[in-house]
C-alpha cells in the first residue's frame, strides 16, 4: 500500500467515525465491551478453563473415595 493510498484509507475511516452520531459510537463501543471473553481467557486462553476442568476432575475423584 503506496503512503497517498493509506492516507486517503485514513481520511476515509476518520471521515465515517465523525459522521456517525455520538449515541451510536457510544452504544457500539458498549456493544463490543459486552461481546468481549473474560479478561483471564484474553490473558492465557484456555488455559484456565482446562485448569479448573482438571481440578474438579480430582474434586470428583477424592469424594467418591472418601464415600
Amino acid at each position: 500500500m503506496k503512503s497517498d493510498e493509506y492516507v486517503r484509507f485514513l481520511t476515509e475511516q476518520f471521515v465515517r467515525y465523525m459522521e456517525t452520531p455520538r449515541d451510536e459510537r457510544a452504544k457500539a463501543r458498549m456493544e463490543h465491551k459486552a461481546n468481549r471473553p473474560p479478561l483471564r481467557n484474553q490473558l492465557f486462553g484456555q488455559i484456565p478453563d482446562a485448569i479448573e476442568s482438571y481440578a474438579a476432575q480430582i474434586s470428583e475423584h477424592f469424594k467418591k473415595r472418601k464415600k
